[in-house]
C-alpha cells in the first residue's frame, strides 16, 4: 500500500460559455427590420447561462406564428452568429 496522494479525477464537462453581448446586439439589429415589417419587435430582457431571453412585442406578441419565428428563425440565427448562445426563450 502506498502513502502517495493521487489527484482526483477531473471533470470533462465544459463550463458555460459567455455570450458575446456586442455581437448579440448587432445580430438583433440585423434581425429586427424583418420583425418590424410585420408590425412586431424584439426586446432583449437578459441573458443567463447562454440562454437569451427576449420579449416579442407588437403584432408578434399575439401572433400564433411567433414561436415558429422564434425557434426556426431568431434562435437559429443567434446560435449561428453569436458565440455562447445555446438557446432563446421569449415571453
Amino acid at each position: 500500500m502506498s502513502d502517495t496522494i493521487t489527484p482526483e479525477a477531473t471533470s470533462t464537462e465544459t463550463l458555460p460559455t459567455e455570450v458575446d453581448l456586442e455581437k448579440l446586439q448587432e445580430t438583433l439589429e440585423y434581425i429586427r427590420p424583418a420583425i418590424q415589417m410585420d408590425g412586431g419587435d424584439l426586446v432583449l430582457m437578459g441573458v443567463e447561462d447562454g440562454t437569451v431571453n427576449l420579449q416579442m412585442v407588437g403584432a408578434c406578441g399575439g401572433c400564433p406564428m411567433s414561436m415558429m419565428t422564434l425557434k426556426a428563425g431568431i434562435e437559429r440565427i443567434l446560435m449561428e452568429r453569436v458565440p455562447g448562445v445555446v438557446a432563446v426563450n421569449a415571453s
